[in-house]
C-alpha cells in the first residue's frame, strides 16, 4: 500500500476513541475523508471470509445484511454478498484476534486487544476491508451486559453499520446523534441519522424512492412538504444536500404522546378538538414538527379537524394537532404512529445469550 493511502486509512476505536475535532459549522458535522476516496461504482459486493466464534453463520449473515441495508436505503448503493466460487468482492469482512492481517505493518491499525477495548476497524475505498475482534462476544441484538457470562454482548448490526460507513469513505461525525459519531456504541445509536445521510449522499449522490415524484413536485410539494419530499424525492426537489434542520419548521409536541401500533396498510384517523365545539376552531396539523399544509395523494388526507393516513414506513412518526383561538394555541394532542412488526413464519426458537 502506498504511504499516502496507508496514512488515510481509517481506524475505528469504537470504545476507547479519543479523537478531537476541529470546529465546523453546525450544519456540516459529518466528515468525508480529505482525499475523497470512494467507490467508482454503485453495485458493491462483499464477502465474509471468517466468522465469529460466538454467533452462528446464519445470524452473522443476517446482521451484516441488516447493516448494509441501512446504507443502501439512503443512497444509490446496493450491496450483494458473494458466497460461491473464487470471485473477488469489493469489501471483505473477517473476525480476527490479536496480531491479525494488518496490525504488524500498519501504524493506524494496531493488533486487537482482546476482550473489550477496540471492537473493529475498517479501511477506506478502494481497499474495502472490515475487521472485527473475534475475542468479543458478538450477538444479533442490542448490546447489553450478560450477568450470566460476565461479559458485554456486542450488537454486530450496530458496530458493522458504523464500520461500513468508514468502508464507504466517511470519517467520524461531530453529531452525537449520528451513527458515525465515535461514541455510537455508548449511545446505542443503531440507525443512520440525517447527518449520516448527508455525508454518504455527498459522496454518492441521492436517489428518489417513489415513482410519483414528478406529479408531487408539480403540485408544489417541493416547497410545501419539504421534509416529506426530502425523504422520498430528494433528487427531484434538489434537496439532496440540505440537512433536515434546514427544511423543517419545528414545533414542540405535547408531553403526553399517545402511541398507536398499527398494521401496515391500515387507515388511521385522528380528530382534533372536542366533539361539539361552540364555534369551529382553527386547527393546524404537524408531522414530526413539520406543518402539513395539504393532503398527499395515497398517504395523507386532511380536512378541517380530521386527518387520515395510510400506515406505512413513510407515514410513521408523531402527528400533532394544535387548536388556535384568537391567535393563541389553546390545546394540542399528539399521536405516535408505529408499524406493528410483521409476524415471522414458524421456526425453531434461538437465543443470543
Amino acid at each position: 500500500m502506498e504511504p499516502l493511502q496507508l496514512l488515510m486509512t481509517m481506524m475505528v476505536m469504537m470504545r476507547m476513541c479519543r479523537e478531537t475535532f476541529a470546529e465546523r459549522p453546525r450544519n456540516k458535522r459529518y466528515a468525508v475523508n480529505p482525499l475523497g476516496h470512494k467507490w467508482t461504482h454503485h453495485n458493491l459486493t462483499y464477502r465474509i471470509v471468517t466468522f465469529p466464534n460466538t454467533l452462528n453463520v446464519d445470524d452473522t449473515k443476517k446482521a451484516l445484511s441488516i447493516a448494509f441495508t441501512k446504507w443502501s436505503d439512503v443512497s444509490p448503493l446496493t450491496f450483494t454478498e458473494v458466497t460461491e466460487g473464487n470471485a473477488t468482492a469489493d469489501i471483505t469482512i473477517g473476525f480476527y484476534t490479536f496480531n491479525h492481517t494488518d496490525c504488524w505493518w500498519s501504524p493506524l491499525h494496531p493488533c486487537f486487544d482482546g476482550l473489550n477495548g477496540e471492537l473493529a476497524h475498517a479501511f477506506l475505498p478502494p481497499r474495502g476491508e472490515i475487521h472485527f475482534d473475534n475475542h468479543e462476544f458478538w450477538i444479533l441484538g442490542k448490546s447489553r451486559f450478560s450477568w450470566k457470562q460476565g461479559v458485554w454482548l456486542n450488537d454486530l448490526v450496530q458496530v458493522a453499520a458504523h464500520e461500513i460507513g468508514h468502508a464507504l469513505g466517511l470519517w467520524h461525525s461531530r453529531d452525537p446523534q449520528a451513527l458515525m459519531h465515535p461514541n455510537a456504541t455508548y449511545t446505542g445509536q443503531r440507525n443512520v441519522a440525517q447527518d449520516d445521510v448527508w455525508g454518504v449522499q455527498r459522496l454518492y449522490g441521492c436517489l428518489d424512492k417513489k415513482r410519483v415524484c414528478d406529479p408531487w413536485a408539480r403540485l408544489g410539494f417541493c416547497e410545501r412538504r419539504k421534509t416529506f419530499m426530502k425523504k422520498n424525492c430528494p433528487q427531484r426537489c434538489d434537496l439532496c444536500y440540505e440537512p433536515l434542520e434546514a427544511v423543517t419548521t419545528p414545533t414542540p409536541s405535547p408531553a403526553n404522546v399517545k402511541i398507536k401500533m398499527v398494521p401496515r396498510g391500515k387507515v388511521v384517523g385522528f380528530r382534533c378538538g372536542t366533539k361539539n365545539p361552540r364555534s369551529p376552531p382553527k386547527v393546524s396539523w404537524y408531522k414530526d414538527g413539520e406543518q402539513i399544509r395539504t393532503s398527499v395523494p395515497g398517504y395523507v388526507v386532511m380536512k378541517d379537524r380530521d386527518l387520515r393516513i395510510v400506515a406505512n414506513e413513510f407515514n410513521e412518526g408523531v402527528y400533532t394537532c394544535r387548536i388556535h383561538r384568537r391567535g393563541d394555541v389553546v390545546s394540542a394532542n399528539s399521536w405516535a404512529i408505529r408499524l406493528k412488526p410483521e409476524q415471522p413464519g414458524p421456526g425453531p426458537a434461538r437465543s443470543n445469550s
